[in-house]
């Protein structure tokens, strides 16, 4: 199977490093297009990759297609991909705001789209990614993008009405989780501690916390009691944020974010 990728932004190189990561004989199997000749040949250089010579050349040439442009480069580059672009492909989009239908209505219906939702944590491998498929994916073709996907963190499958509900829960939420290290850190800060130190103490804590609730499986909730002793410090914080509203200001910037995503969806 070859992979082809049509942009090597911030999101493409990091799923082609991601994935060469774990299959290094990989390399020769992956050909990427960039309008930015520079930057993929410094990608190239540093991967083995192939480089193809546009748009049609690496549609043409790969059994599989990642469109790594901005949602704003679609009108443009669909068409392209469209002309060289065969049912038997599958075409997996990274764009926000652009549904399966209307990647269709440029490759036909009788074409193969996935549709992702990768978060930005992919550049460190911890990324969330999710996938969407239309009728025309087969089981395989799913376990394919899954895997590919899955190299740089996790990726889960789900029903292409939920992508506005992932954009909110972790498409976005990187940038919430940043704003709420930020703060600890300009507290800690406050309170004498030198800011490229609490940084660090915060963002370890907020790492550690996330992985107490995925490898332990244990609810959040049942997480948060267990350190909440009777009169002790966390219990007070917790107090504190709650009748401040925290736990609504958070849902609410969730809702934001999914109806921003559903006006921006074409």
């Amino acid at each position: 199977m070859k992979i082809g990728f049509i942009g090597t932004g911030n999101m493409g190189s990091a799923v082609i490093k991601g994935y060469l990561a774990r299959h290094p004989e990989k390399a020769k199997e992956i050909l990427a297009f960039d309008a930015d000749a520079d930057k993929l040949e410094a990608l190239r250089r540093e991967t083995g990759i192939g480089a193809g010579s546009g748009i049609e050349d690496v549609v043409t040439r790969c059994d599989v297609i990642v469109l790594g442009v901005k949602p704003d480069q679609y009108d443009a580059v669909l068409p392209r991909a469209a002309a060289a672009y065969d049912c038997r492909k599958v075409l997996i989009s990274m764009a926000a705001g652009v549904s399966l239908s209307y990647i269709e209505r440029f490759a036909g219906g009788g074409a193969k789209v996935i549709r992702v939702m990768p978060n930005t944590p992919a550049l460190v491998g911890e990324g969330m990614t999710a996938v969407c498929r239309n009728a025309n994916i087969s089981e395989e073709d799913a376990r394919a993008a899954l895997s590919l996907f899955g190299s740089v963190g996790t990726a889960r499958e789900v029903p292409e009405e939920l992508i506005h509900c992932v954009i909110g829960v972790s498409g976005s939420s990187p940038a919430y989780t940043y704003l709420y290290i930020e703060a600890l850190a300009a507290a800690a800060a406050r309170n004498g501690m030198e800011k490229g130190q609490a940084i660090v103490f915060a963002a370890q804590a907020v790492l550690g916390a996330a992985k107490m609730v995925l490898e332990t499986g244990i609810d959040p909730a049942k997480l948060r009691e267990n350190v909440c002793s009777s009169g002790g410090t966390t219990i007070e914080a917790v107090r504190e944020l709650r009748e401040n509203g925290f736990a609504e200001k958070v849902q609410e910037g969730f809702q934001a974010a999914v109806e921003k995503s559903k006006k921006m969806t074409r």
